[in-house]
C-alpha cells in the first residue's frame, strides 16, 4: 500500500512541476560550480584562454545541430524518451568531466554534456511551458529562480569542498549521482499529452521542420530571438569569465574569485525571487528596459573601478539588475509560438549558430591583449536590448497579437 501511495504522489501534477524545477536546479548547479572552478581547472589541466574559448564554443556548435533535431522530435510525441535519455547522458558526461586528465578529454566530456543538457533540461523547460500556456513569463520566472538557486549553491559547494581538501572532480562525480537519482524519479512520472494536428494524429517530423522554418520568418519571433541571444552576453558569457577576471586582472586568489562569483549569483538569486511577484504587477518588458539601462551604466563602472571590494559591490549590482532577462525574453519566445514548445528549442539553436563563436573571440582578444579589454565586447548586450524592446502602443499591439 505504501508503494502504491508513493507512486501516486509522484504522478501528482505539483510533484511533476517540482521535478522539472529540480532538473533545472541540477543543471545550473553544475554550471555554477564549473564557472567558479575555471581557475582550478585551468591550472590543473594547464589550459590557456584560447583552449578555454574552444571548450566553451565547440561543444555549443555541435549541440546546435543535435538539439535542433531533438526539439522537433519532442513535438512529435518523443519528448519523454528524449528527456530520460538526456538524463542518462547528463550523468555520464559529469563522470567523464571528473575523470578528464587533459584538454581533449575535457572537451569530449563537454561535447557529451551540452546536448545531454538540451534533452534533459531544455525539454523539461518546454514541458513546463506546456502545463500552463497562458503564464509563460511567470513560470519562466520560477524556472529561472530554481536555476539561480542551483548556480549559487554550485559556487558555494565548490568553496565548501575546497576547504576540506576536495575539488571540482569530486563535485562532478556527485553531480552524476544526483542526475541518476533524479532520472529514476522522473521515469516514474507521466508527461503531458503531446500536441496533435487537427486530424488527431501526432505531428510528423517533416511538418515539425516546416513549422520551425516558418517560425524563423516571423518578425515577432525573430525579435525575441535576437534579444535573447544578445542578452546572454551579460549572463552566461560574463559568468564564464568572471572568476578568471578576478584572478588574472584584479589579482585575487581562487577562493576570493569564487566569492565574487557567489556574490554575483547570490544577489541575482534575490533578484530572480523578487521577479516572481513583480511580474504580477509590472509588465516584464517594462522592467527589462529599465534594468538594461542600469546594466549599461554599471558594466563600464565594473571594468574601470579599481580594487577588489569596489568591484565586488558593482558586480553585485550587475547580478541584481540582470535578473529576469532570460525569464522575460524566453517567455516571450514561447508566447510567440503557442503549442510548439519543443520547436522553440530548435529555432533557438538554429538562430544561435554563431553564438559559440563569442567565447572563442573573447579568448583570442584576451590572449592578444588581456581579459579586461576582451570583456568590453559584452557591453553590446544592454545596448541591443534598449534598441530592440518594443515601446508604448507598439508593445501593446504586439501583446494583443500574441494573445
Amino acid at each position: 500500500m505504501r508503494s502504491i501511495s508513493w507512486a501516486r504522489r509522484l504522478r501528482a501534477p505539483a510533484m511533476f512541476v517540482l521535478a522539472l524545477l529540480v532538473i533545472e536546479w541540477l543543471d545550473e548547479f553544475v554550471f555554477g560550480m564549473r564557472e567558479a572552478a575555471w581557475p582550478f581547472i585551468r591550472d590543473d589541466l594547464q589550459l590557456d584562454y584560447v583552449q578555454i574559448g574552444f571548450l566553451l564554443g565547440i561543444p555549443s556548435i555541435i549541440a546546435v545541430f543535435i538539439e535542433s533535431v531533438m526539439g522537433i522530435l519532442a513535438d512529435t510525441g518523443k519528448r519523454r524518451a528524449l528527456v530520460l535519455g538526456g538524463g542518462v547522458m547528463f550523468a555520464v558526461s559529469c563522470v567523464l568531466t571528473a575523470l578528464s586528465g587533459n584538454f581533449l578529454m575535457l572537451l569530449l566530456s563537454f561535447i557529451v554534456f551540452y546536448p545531454a543538457s538540451g534533452a534533459f533540461v531544455s525539454l523539461a523547460q518546454s514541458t513546463l511551458m506546456d502545463i500552463e500556456p497562458t503564464r509563460h513569463e511567470h513560470n519562466m520566472a520560477r524556472w529561472t529562480f530554481a536555476g539561480s538557486v542551483g548556480v549559487v549553491t554550485g559556487a558555494l559547494a565548490l568553496g565548501l569542498v575546497s576547504t576540506v581538501g576536495f575539488g571540482w572532480r569530486e563535485l562532478f562525480l556527485i553531480d552524476g549521482v544526483i542526475a541518476i537519482v533524479l532520472w529514476a524519479i522522473v521515469r516514474r512520472m507521466a508527461f503531458p499529452v503531446q500536441q496533435t494536428e487537427e486530424d488527431g494524429e501526432a505531428m510528423s517530423f517533416r511538418q515539425g521542420v516546416r513549422n520551425a522554418l516558418q517560425a524563423l520568418k516571423r518578425k515577432e519571433v525573430l525579435r525575441w530571438l535576437v534579444l535573447l541571444e544578445f542578452s546572454d552576453l551579460m549572463l552566461d558569457v560574463l559568468h564564464g569569465y568572471l572568476a578568471l577576471y578576478f584572478v588574472d586582472i584584479v589579482g585575487v586568489d581562487e577562493l576570493q574569485a569564487g566569492l565574487a562569483v557567489a556574490v554575483w549569483t547570490g544577489v541575482g538569486l534575490i533578484g530572480d525571487f523578487l521577479l516572481i511577484p513583480l511580474l504580477e504587477r509590472v509588465r516584464g518588458l517594462d522592467y527589462l528596459r529599465y534594468s538594461a539601462l542600469a546594466e549599461l551604466i554599471l558594466f563600464p563602472m565594473f571594468l574601470l573601478i579599481p580594487g577588489f571590494v569596489p568591484k565586488l559591490i558593482v558586480v553585485a549590482l550587475l547580478g541584481f539588475c540582470n535578473a529576469g532577462w532570460y525569464a522575460v525574453l524566453q517567455g516571450q519566445v514561447y508566447t510567440a509560438m503557442p503549442g510548439q514548445s519543443g520547436t522553440v528549442l530548435t529555432i533557438g539553436n538554429l538562430f544561435g549558430l554563431t553564438d559559440p563563436v563569442i567565447p572563442i573571440v573573447i579568448g583570442v582578444i584576451a590572449t592578444q591583449f588581456d581579459l579586461q579589454a576582451a570583456l568590453w565586447v559584452l557591453l553590446i548586450a544592454p545596448i541591443v536590448l534598449l534598441i530592440g524592446i518594443p515601446r508604448g502602443e507598439k508593445q501593446e499591439a504586439d501583446e494583443a497579437i500574441q494573445k
